[in-house]
């Protein structure tokens, strides 16, 4: 009973020690291509224009009264089936253009 406790606890800190050196290789990894000048993420201010945000959007035009349609805001939210903050986000798009 004792060997098996021992031998999980080595499995732990094997399995522990590799996470530790999967991390390490991701920082270095991204610290090389920091240095050779790549882009690291998203660039500041981009837009990712998704199927999902190009229907919302159209249901948002369709049927806020902002927009001529006749349900509030409260409503067009329920019915689209998007977040409170994600419909301001478009509805305040839309107003833009």
């Amino acid at each position: 009973m004792e060997l098996a406790k021992e031998q999980i606890i080595i499995a732990f800190e094997q399995s522990e020690k590799e996470v530790s050196d999967l991390h390490q290789r991701t920082r270095e990894g991204i610290e090389t291509a920091r240095k050779q000048g790549k882009q690291i993420g998203r660039k500041k201010g981009a837009k990712i224009v998704t199927q999902k945000s190009i229907k919302a959007k159209q249901d948002i035009l369709k049927f806020s009264r902002d927009f001529g349609g006749s349900l509030s805001d409260v409503d067009c939210i329920r019915m689209i089936g998007i977040t409170r903050n994600t419909y301001y986000k478009y509805k305040a798009e839309l107003k833009m253009q």
